[in-house]
């Protein structure tokens, strides 16, 4: 196995202390598109929000601190990343605003229509079966809720073998069931911003 090949296995799945110092970087490398998300105005105060793959914990930590009144949930397939989530939202984890737990998005560990926002912020490029795991996204996200994927395109591009186009994605949505699809890019920093409406 190549350093390369190495490096996006931990990307995928951080482990040790190797995931550890991958998962810092990833912390400071997603911050603007995490700040384009908080930007947008999606994440209203009082929602209930899952982040999807939510690695070094920081894209929660940013959603807690616009969301006062609600509840943030994290999972991620990757103990080590659950172990650094919890680490860098403790206070929050210790009061019951932030729960984190080790999951994977193919069978997300809630009941149906419990989530008001689902986040996945440079993830779903790694996602084994992206269309039967946006079928659980839809499953646990609430009437009106919204589905929503930030990531870099070229990752997108390199990782994909599917699901590669705004249209390809757009049907998929379509077909999965949701009423209202947006997508934006965001052209000088090359980011794509999707979100679905149930």
């Amino acid at each position: 196995m190549t350093i390369l090949q190495r490096l996006i296995e931990q990307a995928k799945h951080p482990n040790g202390l190797i995931g550890s110092i991958m998962l810092r970087i990833m912390n400071v490398a997603h911050r603007g598109m995490t700040s384009w998300l908080i930007e947008s105005g999606a994440i209203k105060n009082g929602d209930i929000v899952l982040d999807i793959g939510c690695g070094g914990g920081k894209t929660i930590q940013a959603l807690s601190r616009v969301n006062h009144h609600g509840k943030i949930y994290g999972i991620d397939f990757s103990a080590q990343a659950i172990r650094n989530a919890t680490k860098v939202n403790h206070k929050d984890v210790a009061s019951g605003k932030v729960i984190v737990k080790q999951a994977s998005v193919s069978n997300i560990p809630y009941p149906d229509a419990y989530f008001d926002k689902i986040i996945a912020c440079q993830t779903h490029y790694f996602w084994q079966d992206f269309a039967e795991d946006v079928k659980e996204v839809f499953r646990v996200l609430k009437k009106d809720g919204q589905f929503i994927i930030i990531s870099e395109l070229y990752k997108i591009n390199y990782h994909r073998e599917d699901y590669k186009t705004n249209k390809e994605i757009r049907q998929l949505f379509d077909h999965v069931g949701f009423q209202f699809v947006n997508i934006q890019e965001h052209k000088r920093n090359g980011w794509l911003y999707i979100m679905g409406t149930k």
